[in-house]
């Protein structure tokens, strides 16, 4: 975990221990405003700056999916004039964006309940993804409305109407086939998630995808969360050992023998 204030430069990165997914459950931005005396929309603000910087970093030291969480279904309940902001924030960075996503090969996805979001919004989400639908360097997916439970019951119901529909045997669910009902079918898991503002929870993010996910939190609030912090979380994921059950020895030879 790191600490607000002066941020240390980052260590050198092996480009061959690259997380492939990043995800980041960006926190922060009213806290950040409130600290400033400052509106919440105007921390917003700054954390859409934040996003453009991280999203940079990500495609230029070579991660191929970045998924960033949004907006929640719990964030329904925030007041409905600071809905509205964040709908038009994110209105106007999709068309700011567009363009360079499109130079830099990154493809826009979304994952969540998009029948919530604003007929506009979901218009423009959809104009975007189409126009970036190439790009072969980097999937960029924002996690708008999006619940993991919510997530996770919706593929369950697929299955369960699959089976008594009779086009599944309940024998035949597994795991990988319950993967190919989430919303991140197309996706890998996660291997670094990163939090940022001090908190230590997931806030029904991933769930179901994080099972062996490296967690990494930083009290840093997102709008200060910028390259140097991003490299760092990337580098302190470099310094992890992931087991996935298995033995350190194991996983050593494992490593020893797919290098030939």
């Amino acid at each position: 975990m790191t600490a607000p204030g002066h941020t240390p430069p980052a260590p050198p990165l092996d480009p061959d221990r690259l997380p492939r997914h990043v995800a980041v459950i960006m926190d922060g931005n009213g806290r950040w405003a409130q600290q400033r005396g400052l509106r919440r929309v105007r921390g917003h603000l700054a954390g859409a700056e934040s996003v453009r910087v991280v999203v940079r970093a990500a495609r230029r030291v070579g991660i191929s999916y970045l998924t960033l969480y949004v907006f929640s279904e719990e964030n329904w309940q925030r007041p409905a004039t600071e809905i509205r902001a964040l709908m038009a924030l994110l209105s106007r960075y999709l068309k700011q964006e567009e363009a360079e996503m499109r130079d830099n090969q990154i493809a826009l996805q979304t994952i969540g309940n998009l029948g919530r979001l604003p007929a506009k919004v979901r218009a423009e989400l959809e104009r975007v993804a189409a126009a970036t639908r190439e790009g072969a360097r980097m999937v960029l997916s924002l996690a708008l409305s999006y619940g993991s439970r919510s997530e996770i019951v919706h593929a369950a119901r697929s299955l369960a109407e699959a089976a008594a529909a009779g086009r599944l045997r309940p024998e035949e669910i597994d795991a990988e086939l319950f993967a190919r009902h989430l919303y991140t079918a197309d996706m890998p898991d996660p291997d670094l998630l990163i939090r940022t503002s001090g908190e230590y929870r997931l806030s029904n993010f991933l769930l179901w995808q994080s099972a062996y996910t490296e967690l990494y939190f930083t009290d840093t609030l997102w709008p200060d969360f910028r390259e140097e912090e991003f490299l760092l979380a990337l580098a302190e994921y470099q310094r992890r050992a992931r087991r996935f059950g298995l033995t350190q020895e194991q996983v050593g030879q494992a490593t020893r023998l797919s290098r030939g």
